[in-house]
């Protein structure tokens, strides 16, 4: 007896979901949307948090930035588990594949005395940095409002993760195969002088109540520490005879530079919603005029130490980058 194999297709009953539907029309939805779209806990909450109980377990009011809709703000990379995931991975290899590349070649034992101080002193203590910014993360994606920004708050969490666990393997790597610089680096994150100020600007971050300038001041905070130690500074290594610095340097600044296009996309939905979008704009513009105050004084004391070091005008380079951050935000909220 013979069989003949035939391929079938059936048709689903129905293409999407019914919320889905409603806000789309009939149409097949992306895995993305059906994912993210519209799944926010909204009602039917047994009690409001006993140590909160001006606010729902989830609540709108816990940020003073507010979305009349909030899905419409989505993740231009439109990541749900998955495409995540794949990202990641394939990030963690590539960063994995330099590590093994300077180890086998032992190229940080090889880094001019400066530049090698640079990674101690000031570099692999961001580990600590990287921590805090996961926390306050976690808090973004606990008390946010809207699933397309709490998942992107989430997986913002698990990145910063991923970037301490880079910088402490950096630590391992220069420290020669042994921890010991990491126990260092945890000893200038608490005692150095010149980390201090940044060291109270995360601490102060865990203290704040709203999400939304939560996000705001990490942001800020952000653009100044990447921009110095992953952009001028890996200009200034390669100049320097640093290459091993570069190389480290590259794979945080291409996380960073994927990591902004949510950020900027929830700042643009921020200020061009047609309810709050003036309140969101005068709230954006202070509330990073504020955030870039204390950032600055945070990092000099690091800029100033970074120049000693290897005289790689790092002070210039974090002014010149608070004025960018000034004018970014005055083109987006005029």
């Amino acid at each position: 007896m013979q069989y003949e194999l035939r391929t079938q297709v059936i048709d689903p009953p129905r293409k999407t979901f019914d919320h889905l539907v409603k806000r789309y029309g009939d149409r097949p939805a992306s895995r993305y949307e059906e994912g993210t779209i519209d799944i926010q806990a909204k009602e039917n909450f047994h009690y409001r948090p006993l140590w909160d109980p001006e606010h729902e377990i989830y609540d709108e009011a816990f940020s003073a930035f507010r979305l009349t809709d909030p899905y419409s703000f989505t993740d231009p990379r439109q990541y749900y588990y998955a495409p995540y995931v794949t990202s990641r991975a394939a990030m963690a290899d590539a960063v994995a594949a330099t590590l093994d590349y300077l180890d086998s070649r032992d190229l940080l034992s090889r880094l001019p005395d400066a530049w090698s101080s640079v990674m101690g002193e000031l570099l692999v203590p961001l580990r600590h940095y990287e921590s805090g910014a996961q926390m306050v993360s976690c808090d973004i994606a606990r008390f946010g409002f809207g699933t397309t920004i709490t998942q992107c708050a989430a997986y913002a969490a698990f990145d910063r993760i991923g970037n301490a666990q880079a910088l402490s393997r950096v630590g391992i790597a220069l420290g020669g195969g042994t921890a010991e610089l990491l126990g260092d680096a945890k000893t200038r994150w608490v005692e150095d002088a010149s980390l201090q100020g940044l060291r109270r600007l995360v601490e102060e971050l865990f203290l704040e109540k709203d999400w939304g300038k939560a996000l705001v001041r990490l942001d800020v905070a952000d653009r100044l520490v990447y921009s110095l130690f992953f952009a001028h500074l890996d200009d200034a290594a390669i100049d320097g005879g640093a290459g091993s610095y570069s190389l480290v340097a590259q794979h945080l600044s291409s996380w960073f530079a994927d990591h902004r296009k949510w950020v900027d996309a929830l700042y643009k939905a921020w200020v061009a919603d047609p309810e709050t979008g003036a309140a969101n704009k005068g709230l954006l513009a202070s509330s990073t005029a504020e955030a870039l105050d204390a950032a600055l004084e945070a990092l000099r004391p690091v800029a100033a130490r970074v120049d000693e070091l290897v005289g790689a005008g790092a002070g210039a380079s974090l002014e010149s980058t608070a004025t960018t951050i000034r004018e970014t935000v005055a083109a987006l909220t005029d």
